[in-house]
């Protein structure tokens, strides 16, 4: 049912979430129901993206021989693409509306998972196939930027952060339960006849890769209609392109990017690199029963601790997360020193644990300080605006900036990959490559503290 003064079908036509009354009496309903609309479809979207790193630590077990280097790059290629269509949709949801593109975005996954399921059931499938569905992948990585975006429209400011922890981290969450569900699935015909045939290994074990793709169809089709028949456009949020891109003149907007480059990007990236890297250099474990804990604890860590940052300051939290990054990065260099000693995995794995853990917080945190430094920035800027149109103006920006970020931190997911297999291939080990990743944490923890966090800092927060 609808008010013909608030509401005309799908679409919101007044919509005030900062007005308490408002929000008590209408905003909360309408903003929860797309919330949890949305955060299936995003768990869904994160699974398709990162499917591909499980596939890939299998496909030499069902007769596919690659090199090390090939297998990191197709690991690596749908964080490529991801990030580079987050830049895309990032400017999305003003333009077509959140219900109409979160339905799109999340009917586009069919393809990438019905495409996995059928090229891996033939073995004569070329290398170049599965270039090109490690890059559809990508259409799961996309849709982030422009959800993060949507959801930020909902929500008052002071319940802002922990939406966007909520959105964000349970549809990080996808992840793992990826990662968790289809080792699984794979072990078993689940589809019957319909599902094709298994595939032999060595030892005359069996195992239904396609699974891997296929598990996600039903689901997908089902969390499209729910976008389609239960979400909602807000008529205030509707800009072109030329009104949102005023951020590329922002400087925090690039500042940010460094920021959650480093945590989400770390976050994506260590997801997508975890398996194959465990795999390389500790081939004695089973490392696809303990890869889906990393994403577990990063997305629960999300979601469970924007709240701090509402309380405490997103950029203190900030501040001591890249800290403590650093210091975990330097223990996973120590246990890869000694990988032959006795309890050496155990000790990488829990400093990459703690690395999980600490990109979750991160992320809520980075994206928490956003909408506090705009309305600072705004105000600063365009000191003509009323105090309407500066809120209206500091949530447009936000929300563009919020989708923007994740857009270049995305890139993190073809990068760390590609990174561990680079340093491999010229080193003989991924040291290198988590040598860089330390220090960039190091530059991060600077720029948090004198831009956000220091005494007399340009934008406090």
């Amino acid at each position: 049912m609808s008010d013909n003064n608030t509401q005309k079908g799908h679409t919101l036509i007044e919509w005030r979430p900062d007005d308490q009354e408002f929000w008590e009496t209408k905003g909360k309903a309408i903003a929860s129901r797309n919330l949890w609309i949305s955060i299936p479809a995003l768990l869904l979207a994160f699974s398709v993206w990162l499917v591909w790193s499980v596939v890939v630590a299998r496909l030499p077990a069902i007769g596919f021989d690659y090199t090390t280097d090939q297998l990191f790059l197709l690991a690596a290629l749908p964080g490529l693409s991801g990030a580079t269509l987050r830049i895309f949709y990032s400017f999305m949801v003003p333009i077509f509306g959140g219900r109409l593109w979160t339905t799109l975005t999340t009917a586009s996954l069919l393809l990438p998972a019905l495409g996995i399921g059928y090229a891996v059931q033939d073995p004569t499938t070329p290398y170049s196939i599965f270039l090109l569905l490690a890059l559809l992948c990508g259409f799961g990585g996309g849709n982030f930027a422009s959800s993060m975006a949507n959801i930020a429209f909902f929500y008052p400011k002071k319940e802002k952060g922990n939406a966007l922890a909520l959105n964000a981290g349970l549809g990080n969450l996808g992840v793992s339960v990826m990662q968790f569900v289809v080792p699984l699935v794979i072990t078993a015909g689940v589809f019957g006849a319909i599902g094709g045939a298994p595939q032999i290994l060595e030892d005359g074990s069996q195992l239904w890769i396609q699974n891997a793709g296929f598990i996600w169809v039903p689901f997908l089709i089902i969390a499209t209609l729910a976008a389609w028949f239960g979400m909602n456009d807000i008529a205030d949020a509707k800009a072109s392109f030329k009104e949102q891109s005023i951020i590329f003149s922002r400087a925090h907007n690039w500042i940010m990017c460094i920021l959650y480059t480093g945590t989400f990007g770390s976050f994506i990236g260590y997801s997508a690199g975890f398996p194959l890297l465990m795999k390389t250099q500790f081939p004695e474990v089973n490392a696809l029963t303990f890869a889906f804990l990393g994403p577990l604890v990063g997305a629960l860590s999300r979601a469970g601790t924007g709240w701090v940052s509402d309380k405490y300051g997103g950029g203190r939290v900030t501040f001591w997360t890249f800290l403590f990054m650093a210091v975990a990065v330097g223990g996973v260099l120590f246990f890869l020193s000694i990988k032959t000693e006795p309890g050496a995995f155990w000790g990488f794995f829990a400093c990459f644990m703690a690395l999980f853990f600490l990109t979750g917080v991160g992320n809520a945190s980075t994206f928490q300080m956003i909408p506090t430094i705009m309305r600072q920035q705004v105000g600063l800027l365009m000191p003509e605006l009323d105090a309407a149109a500066h809120l209206r103006q500091s949530e447009r920006e936000s929300a563009a900036i919020i989708a923007f970020t994740s857009a270049i931190a995305a890139y993190g997911a073809f990068f760390i990959p590609k990174a561990y297999g680079t340093s491999i291939a010229y080193t003989g080990g991924p040291d290198a490559a988590l040598w860089a990743f330390g220090i960039f944490y190091v530059i991060c923890l600077v720029i948090t503290w004198f831009f956000y966090t220091r005494k007399g800092a340009s934008v406090p927060c």
